[in-house]
């Protein structure tokens, strides 16, 4: 499990923000940006990526981006209220991986979080999830449930840990598509359907029936 680390002077955002990593299949922990951040960013064990609030109480945001690139090869995302393009201008060429404005969609949050992690750590980054009584382990392309393990198709994988990484909210049918399109397979409204069928059973097969759950004209989720 990926361990991130939130940088928020606004103890609201920074606990809504922790409990949705949390939710996602992620290690999340909270520093309100007082002291000396840099030296709280990197001690050990240093995180796997950190979400930095560039308007922080004592050191500039900017800085602190600027010192964490100097010293290290954590991923960091700017998550602000700085929305300038010349603010994502300068934030990114201070060695940041990514500028997310606020306020944000949660769900484009997370796509920025796995699309930097996977572009630092590889696939790795998504390689074991947990949620309710299903655990996937994306490196071996299994899944367990409380009746066993069983072995997952490439597509059955793919959507599943779509669907665990954004537990608790309904994910579309054309981000699903989107997500099995990303690996050069042609995929249609029908075989989509036949795939989510099939890891159902798989699923059903592990003691986990009902896990994947319809949302008619929206899409599917796991609550």
């Amino acid at each position: 499990m990926r361990r991130l680390l939130v940088v928020e002077d606004d103890a609201r955002i920074r606990e809504e923000l922790c409990l949705l990593l949390g939710r996602n299949g992620y290690e999340a922990e909270g520093a309100d940006g007082t002291g000396d951040v840099v030296a709280q960013v990197l001690a050990p064990p240093v995180p796997d990526l950190v979400l930095l609030d560039l308007n922080l109480p004592g050191l500039d945001g900017t800085y602190v981006c600027r010192e964490i690139r100097r010293r290290s090869d954590v991923p960091v995302i700017a998550v602000t209220s700085r929305d300038s393009d010349l603010d994502e201008l300068l934030t990114l060429s201070l060695g940041a991986d990514d500028f997310v404005p606020k306020p944000y969609n949660d769900q484009i949050l997370l796509a920025r979080i796995a699309s930097v992690l996977k572009r630092s750590y590889g696939d790795a980054q998504a390689a074991e999830l947990s949620h309710g009584p299903v655990t996937l382990d994306a490196g071996r392309c299994r899944v367990t449930g409380p009746a066993g393990t069983a072995e997952l198709t490439k597509n059955e994988l793919r959507i599943l840990s779509l669907l665990m990484r954004s537990a608790g909210t309904v994910v579309s049918r054309q981000r699903l598509q989107e997500e099995l399109w990303s690996s050069d397979e042609f995929v249609d409204d029908n075989t989509l359907s036949v795939n989510v069928s099939h890891l159902r059973r798989t699923l059903e097969g592990v003691g986990a029936p009902g896990y994947v759950v319809t949302r008619r004209g929206l899409g599917y989720l796991v609550e």
